[in-house]
């Protein structure tokens, strides 16, 4: 799918260096060897790129083999941002993630991403637990 001068594909090959580079482009913290560890446990992933092929937008999609679907690390390079690349890549996951069966998509974001995910992508707020593994006793 091409829309504008960026072109957006579902599970297209993607290189650990251009995933680092991404998460750099915005001041993450970027570990290498991270997407050629995980890549091959995700349902898919959505990528987004300009004319010069530069990965510019990503959302992973997990899932457990069944009804649930989970976004992870949705990305947009820096210098791209607040042009509507990180709701395409979620809505095309949406569509991929209801094609493979599942009925439920699932993301956590911080406080600061609430407008994007609920105002942008249309998800809804629900109740959830989280813990924090390495902090958690016994």
């Amino acid at each position: 799918m091409t829309a504008g001068q960026i072109t957006y594909a579902w599970r297209d090959p993607i290189t650990d260096a251009e995933m680092v580079d991404l998460v750099r482009s915005h001041g993450g913290d970027a570990v290498a060897g991270w997407w050629d560890r995980i890549h091959r446990h995700s349902l898919g992933w959505v990528s987004a790129r300009d004319a010069a092929g530069t990965l510019v937008g990503f959302v992973n999609v997990a899932w457990d083999g069944g009804d649930h679907a989970f976004l992870i690390d949705t990305k947009t390079r820096g210098s791209y941002q607040h042009r509507g690349i990180g709701t395409a890549v979620v809505r095309l996951a949406a569509e991929h993630a209801r094609a493979a069966g599942c009925e439920w998509l699932h993301v956590d974001f911080e406080p600061h991403l609430r407008r994007f995910y609920f105002d942008a992508c249309g998800f809804r707020p629900t109740e959830a637990g989280l813990v924090h593994l390495p902090s958690a006793s016994g």
